[in-house]
């Protein structure tokens, strides 16, 4: 694995659930200092015991990042704590569908935007700033195959992940001659059971593990990866 060095501050968005445990523990393990973001304080800290986080080294925020002043004030508490944001892990998703473009209910569409750009957005407005003045930083996201090539019934879905990646992919432009980068991690399936290793077939032979997931996640975030910007990385190699 890749160090973060002299212990970067990662802010991690949806750091509950068996993926955002498994992205704070590796980043943990290179001693990193982490604010996990979510919207219950206790499951935050079940997430922090389950990733075996020091308790000087990780920050609980309880934040709806829908809201532009929370994800603001989830900043503050992170600089606060840490003195700065170096990398931002933005892991919050949430998925609306099965219906038919012809009847699709527009408060179906906003609910996914709200969930996959609003809180990008806001998040990013939130901390990207700091990291151009200082020079450095990472921001790093999760999308899925759909926002390229979407599926019947899944345009709510399809629509926010694409303006998602058209967001991030724009900020990655803007920013990478100040030491940001910006990049999309593209992931079918996230893989929390261990099917793909336990019975494999070719349905889940392109799922990705958290942990999988993970190691992309803390190279991206080091500065061994200051030559990858604006990209959309597949993380289905054995599909």
């Amino acid at each position: 694995m890749t160090e973060i060095e002299g212990g970067r501050v990662v802010l991690l968005t949806g750091a509950t659930g068996v993926l955002g445990t498994e992205v704070a523990r590796r980043f943990g393990l290179q001693g990193a200092r982490l604010a996990l973001v979510g919207t219950d304080e206790g499951r935050l800290a079940d997430a922090a015991r389950d990733a075996a986080l020091d308790g000087e080294r990780w920050r609980p925020v309880v934040a709806d990042l829908r809201a532009a002043d929370d994800a603001r004030r989830a900043a503050r508490e992170a600089e606060q704590a840490f003195g700065r944001v170096d990398v931002l892990v933005h892991l919050v998703g949430g998925w609306k569908g099965g219906t038919a473009v012809a009847d699709l209910d527009p408060d179906e569409l906003r609910w996914m935007l709200d969930q996959h750009l609003w809180t990008t957005l806001n998040v990013v407005q939130a901390v990207v700033p700091g990291m151009v003045e200082r020079r450095f930083g990472r921001v790093v996201a999760l999308s899925a195959p759909f926002a390229e090539k979407p599926a019947a019934r899944g345009a709510s879905y399809a629509v926010a992940k694409a303006a998602e990646e058209v967001l991030l992919r724009t900020l990655a432009r803007e920013v990478g001659a100040d030491g940001v980068t910006a990049n999309v991690l593209v992931v079918r399936k996230i893989d929390t059971e261990g099917e793909r290793d336990k019975n494999p077939s070719p349905k889940n032979a392109g799922w990705t593990t958290p942990s999988e997931i993970a190691e992309a996640l803390v190279f991206l975030a080091s500065p061994a990866a200051a030559a990858i910007n604006g990209q959309r990385i597949a993380l289905d190699g054995r599909a």
